[in-house]
């Protein structure tokens, strides 16, 4: 395994890193799933750099990624990414959710962020296949830090059970 990658199965909430990525959906506004826990635990001050940052370019395209404050999280920023919808594999998901962990991770770069975690992006109410979204997921994070050495730690932090087992799996195979 990759000594910068690790692995976590809980709330993304409680994790202390200097980022923590959201699945966001493209208003900004929050939603269910990642994204409701994280306005709920963070607070009004998420919501209102979300407001900012929509007045100013609209909200977020797929496989776009946004920076706000982490509010009351542990945390010290939330990168807001928004996954693709699965919709059987030819509307360019594969790409779209790549760009989601490399646009997150670029983000990452720019604003001098050591310490990263992840959600699974798109694999609750998006329907993303889980296996497919974890090999994505691990492939685009190896192939950028390979580039990028200025991130120190990757954590994917799992909430359900299946998720945490297949990146489990995933990463002993690296």
């Amino acid at each position: 395994m990759n000594s910068k990658l690790k692995l976590l199965q809980g709330d993304i909430t409680k994790i202390q890193v200097d980022a923590i990525v959201n699945a966001a959906n493209s208003s900004l506004l929050g939603g269910g799933g990642v994204d409701g826990a994280i306005h709920r635990a963070g607070g009004p001050e998420i919501l209102a750099e979300c407001y900012k940052i929509r007045q100013r370019q609209g909200g977020c395209p797929t496989g776009e990624a946004v920076i706000t404050t982490a509010g009351n999280l542990p945390a010290t920023y939330v990168i807001h990414t928004v996954g693709p919808v699965w919709q059987g594999g030819d509307k360019n998901e594969a790409e779209l959710l790549g760009d989601c962990y490399r646009n997150s991770l670029q983000l990452a770069v720019d604003k001098d962020i050591r310490t990263i975690a992840f959600p699974n992006i798109s694999t609750g109410i998006y329907g993303y296949p889980k296996a497919e979204a974890c090999r994505i997921a691990i492939t685009t994070t190896v192939d950028f830090l390979s580039a990028h050495q200025t991130i120190e730690a990757v954590t994917f932090v799992c909430f359900d059970e299946e998720n945490f087992n297949l990146y489990k799996k995933a990463l002993a195979d690296l």
